[in-house]
């Protein structure tokens, strides 16, 4: 058979030597986690599977959706003789959720987190020319606190919860690394103010007389090099300055990106590890309420992206599709996404960074609600943990233009300092730390715990326009909307002048088939707010009315409609699931482009 998704993973950090090991693999569902105890680590599995799609998937060959404790892979790959004397690491994209891999019967990584990548060095387990055999075990309980995302912990999918991912769901490839000096993953941090890239290129270990060279280059050939010593420091550290007649500017418009060569020499200045990259140049600030891109003011028309796939679920069935949702966005108005309850495959952010894509990064962090009055969610370490790993994975792509670790956590805010208060504040410090140069909303919507947030939001449903203008009216007197819990009280710190948006908001249920009475109204089929439009041309109408309150808004830097497609029962998406229309998008895009009221304000208020 073909390879599934046979494309490289990991475009910002490209080796040529590698193998894709998607494909057939031996598999057994273990339900009750019995498996080690019963030998499964050193047996033929019974089953087999499609990697990388999950077991629920119908892409996978298995479809099972009910729940599965444990999950059981094996695979025998030959490693490539021409890798003799190379380090071999096995890399997976993504998990779900706690995984243990042996590899030549010996257990040789453990990783917790399932939308985060890992990898294995195989060490002196995987000899070039030889067979190995891959054990892989993936654990994933529905029980205790576990960052999800939107899966649902009750076996039938219902309201905004949808069918679970379990085990392997990203693709799986070997890769052959120097055993003396190894790039690791570069980080690549734009600096328009100096037309520089900083560069910070961490070393698998340091030797005598080696260097790195890092050359970035565009269409017409090498614009700028730099060289440094990398027997000194762990991390090296270059600057790359564009000259001025050499420089543009990475944005919507222009998309532009450079190429970005890697090079670890060694003291005769032989290339011993060489890797691809490249990099986009463009700056994101704060200034009072604004939030601006290269120094403007551009309103963020985004659109609510929760990256499932009727066949492949959380796991897109090819590349293509990946690039199909970003042009869907584009085509229908929208100029980013937010990337929802889900950390989305690393090639959808590179098809955002080519395609001109504004995208807030987040975190699926749904998952830890106990039930328990007034300490009712309670995030535990392993939810800073991942998210890190996140930051370190999306570093470099420009497309991300902030981050959001938390999103709908409510809690009443009350004088005692909860388990929430202290993961809220943590993720906002670790992504700070991890990254300086982009806005952090703490928590989108609901319970913002952080004072000095860099953004502050909202999520309102209201699908009056006249009645979401008047909720939205009040942020030019610093008294913006601010979700509260149902008897009123807060859920989060007061406003401070922050830029601000309504990060949600629309949904409105459009389900022309359950309108037109070919579905009935059962919310556990078609869901969505408030009262379905009786045609097209009044889903437009609401539509139009809906963004352009937040058009008119000369203090609001953006919005996210609620969704780019449904998703199983919940019928709010602009396209069906299929992806097909459900109504001429270009009304949606003539209601979209107009221009904004804060694109027209005064640079600096």
């Amino acid at each position: 058979m073909d390879v599934p998704r046979p494309e490289y993973p990991r475009p910002q950090f490209v080796r040529d030597a590698w193998l894709n090991l998607n494909g057939a693999w031996q598999f057994e569902i273990d339900r009750s986690d019995t498996g080690l105890e019963r030998g499964l680590a050193a047996r033929e599995l019974t089953g087999s599977i499609v990697v990388p799609f999950c077991p629920e998937s119908g892409l996978s060959g298995v479809g099972d959706t009910d729940f599965m404790e444990a999950v059981w892979y094996r695979r025998t790959v030959t490693v490539p003789a021409d890798w003799a004397g190379a380090r071999v690491l096995l890399h997976f994209g993504a998990v779900d959720h706690d995984a243990t891999v042996w590899a030549g019967g010996r257990e040789v990584a453990r990783h917790r987190g399932g939308f985060t990548p890992f990898t294995a060095d195989l060490g002196e387990v995987a000899v070039p020319g030889e067979e190995l055999t891959v054990v892989v075990r993936a654990r994933d309980s529905r029980h205790g606190v576990q960052a999800r995302g939107k899966q649902a912990t009750w076996y039938a999918n219902s309201h905004c919860h949808y069918t679970r991912t379990t085990g392997i769901w990203q693709t799986v490839w070997l890769e052959p690394v120097p055993r003396t000096v190894a790039l690791r993953r570069p980080r690549i941090t734009p600096d328009l103010a100096s037309g520089s890239f900083f560069l910070e290129l961490p070393l698998s270990a340091n030797a005598p007389g080696h260097r790195v060279r890092a050359t970035l280059a565009d269409g017409h050939g090498d614009v700028v090099a730099a060289e440094v010593r990398a027997d000194l420091d762990l991390c090296p550290r270059l600057v790359l300055p564009v000259p001025a007649d050499r420089l543009r500017v990475w944005s919507p418009r222009d998309p532009h990106l450079y190429d970005l060569n890697l090079e670890v020499l060694d003291a005769s200045g032989a290339v011993v590890d060489r890797a691809r990259s490249y990099a986009g140049l463009r700056s994101v600030a704060v200034h009072g309420k604004r939030l601006l891109l290269n120094g403007e003011p551009v309103f963020q028309r985004l659109v609510l992206d929760q990256g499932y796939y009727p066949d492949g679920l959380m796991t897109a069935p090819t590349d293509a599709d990946l690039v199909r949702d970003i042009e869907l966005g584009l085509r229908a108005g929208f100029n980013g996404a937010r990337l929802h309850q889900k950390v989305f495959e690393e090639r959808y952010l590179h098809h955002a960074d080519r395609l001109g894509y504004l995208v807030w990064g987040e975190f699926g962090d749904w998952g830890c609600e106990t039930g328990v009055r007034d300490d009712n969610q309670r995030p535990d370490a392993s939810y800073v943990t991942q998210w890190l790993e996140a930051l370190e994975r999306d570093h470099s792509h420009p497309s991300i233009v902030g981050w959001c670790p938390l999103n709908e956590t409510y809690q009443p805010l009350h004088d005692r300092i909860t388990r929430l208060d202290d993961v809220t504040r943590a993720m906002f410090l670790a992504t700070k730390q991890a990254d300086p140069t982009r806005p952090v909303v703490d928590a989108s919507g609901y319970a913002h715990r952080v004072p000095e947030t860099d953004v502050y939001d909202s999520h309102c449903y209201e699908q009056d326009p006249d009645a979401f203008a008047k909720a939205m009216e009040g942020l030019a007197r610093d008294r913006p909307y601010v979700n509260q819990a149902p008897d009123g009280g807060p859920w989060s710190v007061p406003y401070r002048g922050q830029p601000y948006f309504c990060s949600e908001f629309g949904g409105i249920w459009w389900d022309p088939e359950a309108a037109a009475g070919t579905a009935g109204d059962d919310q556990d089929t078609s869901w969505g707010y408030g009262q379905r439009p009786r045609g097209a041309e009044e889903f437009v109408a609401r539509f139009t009315g809906l963004t352009g309150v937040l058009l008119d808004d000369p203090d609001m830097f953006g919005y996210c409609y609620t969704q780019l497609t449904d998703v199983f029962q919940e019928r709010n998406g602009v396209y069906r699931f299929d992806r097909s229309e459900k109504v001429d998008t270009t009304l949606l895009r003539d209601a979209q482009t107009r221009p904004a009221a804060f694109e027209d304000a005064p640079r600096y208020p």
